[in-house]
This record gives structure tokens, sequence and C-alpha cells, in this order.
């Protein structure tokens, strides 16, 4: 029957309709198989389900745009390339925005500034007056601007020079002038690569601790390091040529501005103090932990400050301390050595190197935390415990310091703890963390993949966003780290944030080689000013907002982001919005591309009434 409608159709000559057909058919195929295929865009719906319910559009990748590079003549504004019809359309609320006022004005950081809760302190003895006491409620006045402020130096460049007036601190210069951490040079501060312990030298002390312990291997077994107490952060500059990111930390004190000289230069930093309450760190994180002179008492107040190190130290893990008590035989010096030495051997710490370098006339040792919990278990005195683990909070925002010691971890067959890949292998492989919960493993290959696509495909190439000009980066909002893993080849670094309120995957983040911080989105940061380069988020602000309003979290971004700096918010379009009338309320240049990307970038403009003081 259906070969004789063949013939039929043939002999009246319908080849034209068989051939129309056919052409359908194609069609409808390569429709069928095209829709099959997730773009980067699409992917971010089923990533995102694992963390939020909020619904992601699906649209096809955008184009390109073409962003003209910003010299430090021209106001970042005026070259972003925007939808001007677009931005019109969706309103700009109305602010009556002021700059903030008072002595400290230009470097507010409001959790650190708030002089009204730190003359409320009944103590100052264990740093309290260091720590968070953040106003309520949140500021809403806008940061001025130093006088003469100009684009950052670019990197690398700005490891050995930044603008003085981007940072116009001399106390330091003078303060430390015979230990070369800094010098004023015309417009220019300069970095030399001194420290008070780098007497010949940061980049010959770095050698100097490899030749010591050859295992430590800088950059493959030996990747992220915490620097406590890190001056200018030379030290974790020059690391970054050995592929090792570091962490700077130093609290806001009398050294002024040392951690905003360090951001400036483009280097790695977070301010915070070892006092009353623990970093904002996650377990067994750090590879190796350093200290030069970092004028922390470890022993102090039972050896609360050197069991916080302990806690954040990766087991097996390396402590490097470089201080006079290592190789002076001063009364005060042997007493603080003997205090050094009971205390390590309580938490079972052993020395694996003591050493002197006589060209620099300064010594350092090194210690290594131990592997498996049955040391722990076999001490003759139980001092300090170790902690009752389901009386223990697993969360350190906000968290006073342990006086107990924490049980090691495992491997997921009961085995010793096994030492992360080296780097950069461990980047994508399978965090042995992540096993311990179920269906991780495929979430951690799924999240991966996405951010790798849409980084290459959506976020590089169809942005308006001069890469070439982005430094310090944040993404408010890391998950597994999967987008700092993505931009890993370009010459920049990522502040990964995990917010309180979200799942806890900070510790995944450092077994990638990667560094990050707990933070809650309703305070503000411990940063100075105009530190960042560019803060990134992705669908964020919906949780976000049922805490605390948008517009104080805005105005928190605007005050860490550096004139000429970016945000790049992946989130839905009612929030973009909200996100891009508020923006343009502060003079930012927004576009919102394909109903889920919002790229806005600031410029010079701030409010017009005066500093009042």
């Amino acid at each position: 029957m259906a070969m004789s409608a063949m013939k039929n159709l043939f002999k009246e000559r319908k080849i034209p309709f068989l051939f129309s057909f056919f052409l359908l058919l194609i069609f409808v195929t390569f429709i069928l198989i095209s829709n099959s295929q997730k773009s980067p865009v699409f992917m971010a719906t089923d990533i995102s389900q694992h963390h939020s319910e909020t619904p992601i559009s699906s649209n096809p990748i955008i184009s390109q745009t073409q962003l003209n590079p910003i010299t430090k003549d021209s106001n970042p504004s005026e070259d972003f390339g925007l939808n001007d019809t677009k931005n019109d359309e969706l309103g700009v609320e109305n602010f009556d925005w002021k700059l903030c006022k008072g002595a400290v004005a230009v470097d507010y950081i409001p959790c650190l500034d708030n002089s009204e809760a730190i003359k409320a302190l009944k103590s100052r003895r264990h740093m309290e007056h260091r720590e968070r006491h953040c106003p309520d409620p949140s500021p809403r006045c806008l940061i001025p601007l130093p006088d003469g402020y100009k684009l950052p130096v670019p990197w690398p460049k700005s490891r050995d020079m930044i603008w003085y007036n981007n940072v116009p601190h001399p106390k330091l210069v003078e303060y430390k002038k015979d230990q070369n951490w800094v010098v004023k040079s015309g417009d220019y501060l300069v970095f030399p690569g001194g420290g008070t312990q780098f007497k010949d030298g940061v980049t010959n002390y770095i050698e100097s601790i490899q030749k010591t312990f050859p295992e430590i291997d800088w950059g493959k077994h030996i990747r992220v390091i915490l620097d406590v107490g890190c001056g200018v952060a030379s030290f974790g500059g020059y690391l970054l040529d050995k592929n090792v990111i570091t962490m700077s930390l130093a609290p806001k004190d009398e050294h002024e501005a040392q951690i905003q000289f360090a951001l400036e230069r483009g280097i790695p930093a977070t301010l915070s103090v070892i006092g009353t309450q623990k970093l904002a760190f996650p377990d067994n994180a750090y590879d190796m932990i350093h200290c030069a002179r970092c004028r922390v008492h470890w022993d102090g107040d039972g050896g609360k400050p050197l069991m916080e190190l302990n806690r954040i130290l990766r087991p097996g893990g390396l402590f490097v301390w470089s201080a006079t008590p290592v190789y002076r035989d001063d009364e005060r010096d042997k007493k603080v050595w003997k205090a050094m030495v009971a205390l390590t051997e309580a938490i079972c710490w052993k020395v694996v190197k003591k050493t002197f370098f006589d060209s620099a006339g300064v010594g350092l040792v090194i210690y290594q935390k131990p592997v498996s919990s049955s040391c722990y278990e076999n001490r003759r005195e139980n001092n300090p415990p170790l902690c009752d683990q389901n009386n223990r909070s697993n969360s350190s925002w906000y968290a006073s310091l342990d006086s107990c010691l924490v049980p090691l971890p495992t491997s997921s067959s009961g085995n010793t703890y096994e030492w992360p890949a080296p780097w950069p292998q461990r980047l994508n492989n399978k965090p042995e963390r992540l096993s311990q919960k179920t269906d991780n493993e495929d979430i951690f290959d799924e999240d991966t993949k996405h951010w790798a696509a849409l980084v290459s495909d959506v976020y590089l190439g169809g942005l308006s966003i001069n890469w070439s000009s982005v430094r310090n980066v944040m993404d408010m909002n890391a998950g597994y780290g999967g987008f700092a893993s993505a931009i890993i080849d370009r010459s920049l670094w990522v502040m990964n944030v995990v917010p309180i309120s979200e799942p806890d995957t900070l510790s995944i983040i450092f077994d990638r080689g990667l560094i990050g911080i707990y933070h809650d989105w309703c305070e503000s940061f411990n940063t100075y000013p105009r530190t960042y380069d560019l803060l990134h988020s992705s669908f964020l602000f919906g949780n976000l907002t049922q805490r605390c309003d948008v517009v104080e979290v805005v105005v928190e971004m605007d005050r860490i982001v550096r004139p000429g700096g970016y945000i790049l918010v992946q989130d839905t379009m009612p929030m973009l919005n909200k996100l891009s009338s508020i923006l343009q309320s502060l003079h930012w240049s927004v576009n919102l591309q394909q109903e889920q990307f919002l790229v806005a970038k600031k410029g010079f403009w701030r409010p017009h009434d005066k500093v009042r003081k």
C-alpha cells in the first residue's frame, strides 16, 4: 500500500513536496538535538537547585562586547558599554547619599571602627578592641576618596610599588625605616622586600626555609599558607612566584594600614586578630602557618592562641616560627622558649627542624602537627583535653577559642588522614572530605563543569569587563570554589567567601588549594575600603534579603570596590532590577544581560558634601 502511494507520488510528479517534507524532518531533528545540549547558562539551573530554589533563566549565551581599556586619566563610568534605554526603563530610586564623617572616614571599616562599642569594653587584655563590633543598624554613608586618588598600579608592578595618595600613611615608613619594609619615593610607596626577619631579603628567606626542610616543596606539597602578623605581606607576595597562595593576616593596629598596603599591592590579605574568638576559617585548613616576629603570645591564656593554630592547621601541616626565643639566650627569651616547648609537646607537635641563619642573624623552628589522634590518646596527662565533638559547634563565626584539642580526621576508609594531591592536581581532584556526604561528589563534578563553561563562554568573552585590570577578586558565595577554579590561569586571585547561612563548603575550598573565609553579608567585611577590583555572586541575594536590607549590602559592596572596579551578579530579574536601581543612584554604570546577569562598574562619584570631622 505504502509502495503504491509512493509510485503515485512520483507519477504525479510531486517530488517538490517530498523534498520539502524531508527538509522539514531534518530541521525538526536538528532542533531536538540542539535543545538536548545544555549551554553554560542553562546548566546554572541544575547546579543552583542543590543550593537554592531560585529559578534561573536559560537564555542563549550573550554576545561579546568590547570594553575600552581604562587609563588613570579616564572616568571608568564613561567607558562602560550600556543599554541606556533599558536602564532608563528600570528607574532609579531616590537616595539622599551622604559621606561618612569622622577622622577615619576615608578608611572606615564599620565592624572594626565602632568606637562606642570599643569604649564600652570591660577588658582589652586579650585584644578584644581589635575584634569585630558591628554597628546596628549598618551604616548607609559612603566612603570618601583620599585626595589625589588614582587608579591602582597594575599587577605585577604593584607588588613592588603603589601610589602614595591611594594609601597615604607615612607612619609605617618612618617606624620601620631600618627594616626595609616600605620606602616613600616621589609619588610612590616602594616595597624593597625587607622585613624584621628578612635581613637578606624575603627571597633569600623563602629559599632558606626550603633548604632547611626540603619536604616543604613550595607550590607542590605546600600550597596554602597563613602568614600571621604579616607586616606589608612581602612574604606572601613573593611566594606567589612559587605557586603558593598565602592569606596574609594582621589586626588593624598601630602598624597603620599594613593590610591596606598588602591589598593595594595585589596580595591576598585580611584583617583579623587572635584574641578571644576563633579565626573565620574551618578546621584543618592550612598546609603551613608562618609567624616572623608576629607579636602573638602563643602560650598566653592557657595556650589558646596556639591551640587555635592547631585547629586550623592541616594534619601533618607545618608551623614556621621565626622569633627571638628560638635563637637568643636572654632570660625573657629563654622563659618564652621553655613555655613553648611545654605547650607544643602537650599538643603533640614535633620539631622537625631548628636552625640559625648566620648571614641574616636570625633563626627559626619548624613544627609539624600529627596526622592521627593516637598521640593525644597516649599522653601522660590529658591536658589540654580532647574536645567533646557532641558539644562543640562546627562554626567558627563569633565562636570563642577552644581550650581543647580537636580530634583529627581520618580518611573515608578509616585510615590515617591523607594529604591532598600535589598542586595543581589537587585543584580538580575530589577532596577527601567531600566523600563524607552522600551525592556531594556528583554535585562537585557538575559544579566544576558548570563554572568552567560559564567562565569560558560567558564571563571572559561575553561581558563588558576589562579582565586585564582585575587583580583582587572576591566570590561572595563561593560554593565549592568553582568560579575561582575556572579563572585560576588568569593573573588574579580570589577570596572565596562562604556565607554563614549557606552550606559549609569552605573546607573543600582549602582542600582544593584555594583560600577563603566565612562571613555574614548582613554585616561589614573585614577589609579596608577600595581593596577589590571585582565582586562576584551567584544567586546570593534571595536568601540574604530575608535577613537584612539589600541597600546596606550594596553600600558595603560600594565600600569594598575600587573606582574602576566591577560587580558581577547572577540572579533573578526582580533582584537585578532592585540592585540596578540602587547602583545607578550611586552613579555606577549598569548593564543587564540575558535576564540573569548584572555587570556594574564603579566610577569616582561621591556626594558633594565634605567629610565632616
